[in-house]
């Protein structure tokens, strides 16, 4: 039986009705995935895959699309099926045919998000590790925001850049403000929201009735305030987006500081898996950030 045909019967066993698709159809899926489409003219479904190791990365990703999808938030992919044939793990998920924002769509984006945002949990974490990126993402469940994101956050990431072989002064200096991370939190305790994980114009959209739509999470319970430092890394997202956001949960104060920390986190993740400049942009915001804290 070939890759396409266990996919379908798999279709078909999730959804209980017959599946006659015509063959697949290539389309983006970014860098990670192998992406199509398939389709009998009637419905249609997009089909991740992988290498057969990837199946715990799409496994993660379809309970977090999952969880996302529970708020009235914004739209969300339904996850279909999943499993593996062979030595290719593969993940289906409902087919969402893409447009333009309507008049209102960003601000839609914005009010949706805080809307899973107010979807909290007790602690901070979550109850499976995923990945950003093809980058493990450990969620050990934590009653201590901090600690949590020293350890499973800004910590981890730092000992895997040593680990790649990125070492030298900033690293010790991205060390010392692991160690001095509180002092970004005096006064401030985050509510465990459901954030999206990975936030940024890549993974935000809109369907074709103008609908915003978002997709590829590495979702956890965490500061709400990460989700939004994301949309801001690669550029911001239009005003529209955080006007509505701050309409329905203001930021707190210290939210621009606090930015600069969680974008570290992503910034170093793009060093440990493309390398190149942007160790320079790491260090530039561990000296940023460790000056915020006097040292």
């Amino acid at each position: 039986m070939t890759l396409w045909s266990e996919i379908t019967e798999a279709i078909e066993s999730a959804t209980g009705e017959p599946f006659h698709p015509e063959p697949p159809q290539a389309v983006g899926g970014g860098c990670i995935n192998e992406a199509r489409s398939l389709s009998d003219g009637r419905r249609s479904y997009f089909v991740k895959t992988n290498g057969s190791n990837r199946l715990p990365m799409f496994e993660a990703e379809a309970a977090g699309l999952d969880l996302l999808r529970r708020p009235e938030g914004v739209r969300v992919p339904e996850p279909v099926c999943h499993g593996s044939a062979g030595d290719t793990a593969y993940l289906v998920l409902e087919y969402i045919p893409m447009g333009r924002p309507g008049a209102d769509g960003w601000a839609r984006m914005g009010a949706g998000l805080a809307a899973i945002h107010a979807s909290a949990a007790t602690r901070y974490g979550w109850d499976r590790d995923n990945t950003i990126g093809t980058t493990r993402q450990p969620n050990t469940w934590s009653s201590d925001w901090a600690a949590f994101f020293r350890e499973n956050r800004l910590g981890f990431q730092l000992r895997l850049a040593a680990d790649n072989g990125h070492g030298g002064g900033w690293l010790e200096r991205g060390q010392r403000l692991a160690d001095g991370l509180r002092g970004f939190f005096q006064g401030y305790d985050p509510v465990p929201s459901l954030l999206h994980g990975d936030l940024w114009s890549g993974n935000a959209d809109f369907d074709a009735g103008g609908a915003p739509v978002i997709y590829d999470p590495a979702v956890y319970f965490g500061d709400r305030e990460s989700d939004i430092a994301m949309t801001e890394l690669f550029g911001r997202f239009p005003e529209a987006f955080y006007d509505a956001y701050a309409d329905a949960w203001p930021l707190d104060e210290g939210y621009p500081v606090r930015r600069d920390l969680y974008q570290l986190y992503h910034v170093l993740n793009h060093l440990n898996l493309f390398g190149g400049g942007y160790r320079a942009s790491a260090a530039r915001l561990i000296d940023r950030l460790l000056a915020e804290l006097g040292q």
